[in-house]
């Protein structure tokens, strides 16, 4: 058996993954005291967490980027059921220190027709929130797509969005087709397929490209968006479960075992992720070194690793990611 081959086959441990820094002009050039990071040049305005040239922090696998493991070894990561040879989900953090464009992403069938692999259907889970924060999210009740092209062009758009107040610990999903803009005064942890298709609308006159036709053949005037209800359950809490993802909040009480975190109808074997939202844990197991999770910090638990424990090493609050397979199209 090659090398390659017994990459592909063989059970992969949790491991911790570097965050990325992404440049963006909404952004904060000091990110402290979230992550102790600071920019040279321009701001950061995303932390991403999973993305494909995310490095791996631990492990036999350690400095390797995360996109060259999972083109490696999807099986392994992904489990048998997976119906993808990458990466399933991009999470990151957002940062805004100025308003970010009006934009809108497209759904699988609109970002096909333009040769990209998938759409973008995301949500936001709000790790901090300033007094009176909001989004932008959504249509107006009986808002026209002429209204819609008339604001990108008098400037008067931000007029035909619904506004959401948010506060610590709120979920807000955000399916592709919704315009939508967030809004300074929060921190959010962004989950999303994995795409970063953007369609902007309008962006305050920042010397940023538009997608104007785009966006508009993209926008559904109404859609599912908006703030989900938590669901409270004995041992976790789920925040969202629909198509493309699930986000729980896990109950830890000291430690707790993999067998006990998928979900009740969730296959046993699957990708997932561990965020720890405030606190700092950690992941032990037989046969690899104790995995550290600190505050915002992201562990991948791929679907072939070995049974372990996660610990609380001080006032865990922590996050489960697991992407959801939508039905096959007919």
């Amino acid at each position: 058996m090659s090398e390659t081959e017994q990459t592909q086959s063989a059970p992969i441990s949790p491991f911790r993954i570097e965050p990325q820094f992404v440049v963006r002009v909404w952004g904060y050039q000091d990110l402290r005291p979230w992550y102790d990071h600071i920019a040279e040049g321009d701001p950061i305005g995303e932390v991403w967490l999973t993305g494909d040239d995310c490095l791996i922090a631990t492990g036999p696998h350690r400095g390797q980027s995360l996109g060259s493991l999972f083109a490696q070894a999807p099986a392994a990561l992904l489990g048998p059921k997976a119906r993808a040879s990458s990466s399933p989900l991009l999470i990151k953090t957002i940062f805004a220190r100025e308003k970010l464009s009006v934009q809108v992403h497209p759904d699988d069938r609109l970002a096909e027709k333009y040769g990209e692999p998938n759409g973008k259907t995301e949500c936001w889970y709000t790790l901090a929130a300033e007094p009176g924060a909001q989004l932008a999210l959504g249509l107006k009740p009986e808002t026209t797509l002429d209204q819609i092209k008339a604001g990108i062009h008098d400037g008067t758009l931000e007029q035909s969005l619904q506004m959401v107040p948010i506060t610590s610990g709120d979920l807000v999903f955000v399916d592709a087709g919704t315009v939508h803009a967030i809004w300074p005064g929060s921190v959010l942890l962004e989950t999303q397929q994995y795409s970063d298709l953007t369609y902007r609308m309008y962006d305050y006159g920042r010397p940023r490209p538009l997608h104007i036709a785009k966006s508009l053949e993209a926008t559904r005037l109404t859609t599912r968006a908006g703030r989900i209800a938590p669901v409270r359950l004995a041992d976790r809490t789920v925040l969202i479960d629909v198509e493309y993802f699930r986000l729980e909040r896990i109950e830890i009480n000291g430690n707790r075992s993999s067998e006990s975190l998928p979900a009740k109808g969730e296959p046993a074997h699957g990708l997932s992720y561990l965020f720890a939202a405030e606190g700092r844990g950690r992941v032990i197991g037989g046969g690899f070194e104790p995995v550290e999770l600190p505050t915002r910090s992201i562990v991948a638990v791929p679907a072939s690793a070995p049974a372990f424990m996660v610990e609380d090493a001080g006032e865990l609050e922590l996050i489960r990611i697991a992407p959801n397979w939508p039905p096959k199209p007919v």
